[in-house]
Order: structure tokens, then C-alpha cells, then sequence
């Protein structure tokens, strides 16, 4: 079995997700008083319901919410993996 590791290393984050092709986003029609919408990963194609932002902003969420990043980077038989989370610290 494949296990998953956790970071709040912003390289180690924007690494993982633009090796797999994937853009920071929110989930559209989220963002409450404080501006910020909930974080999902687009890998695309492009999905109507995320709507892509900076990794400034991307990070700036991720910190606020004092979240981490769960990730794989293999499945089980050894391909490159996509799965991850966002999970609190």
C-alpha cells in the first residue's frame, strides 16, 4: 500500500501540483466576508465550478485556514499519483 505525506512547505505544494498539471483554484461562489473561497486544484480540463487564482492568494487561504497538504506521489503500483487533501494542522 502506498502511504500519503503531509507538508506546509509552499515549494513542496507548488512543486507536487504543477508536476501533475495542476493550477491553484476556489471553488466558485465560496468566498465569505474574508475574501477567500474553499481551495480545490484544477487539473483541468478546466472545470466550470473552479475558478482559477495566484499562488499568492492560493497560499495566503492555505495559511489562514492553518491547513496542510496531504499527498501521494504513487499509487500502489507505482504510477504518479494525484491524490491529495487538504486537512487541518
Amino acid at each position: 500500500m502506498s502511504q500519503g505525506d503531509t507538508t506546509t512547505d509552499h515549494k513542496v505544494i507548488k512543486e507536487w501540483i504543477e508536476a501533475r498539471g495542476g493550477r491553484p483554484s476556489v471553488v466558485a461562489g465560496t468566498e465569505g466576508d474574508d475574501g477567500e473561497g474553499i481551495l480545490r486544484v484544477d487539473f483541468g480540463p478546466k472545470e466550470d465550478k473552479l475558478e482559477e487564482i495566484s499562488w499568492d492568494e492560493f497560499f495566503q487561504t492555505f495559511e489562514d485556514r492553518k491547513l496542510a497538504f496531504l499527498h501521494q506521489d504513487k499509487t500502489a503500483d507505482g504510477k504518479e499519483s494525484r491524490f491529495f487533501k487538504f486537512v487541518r494542522r
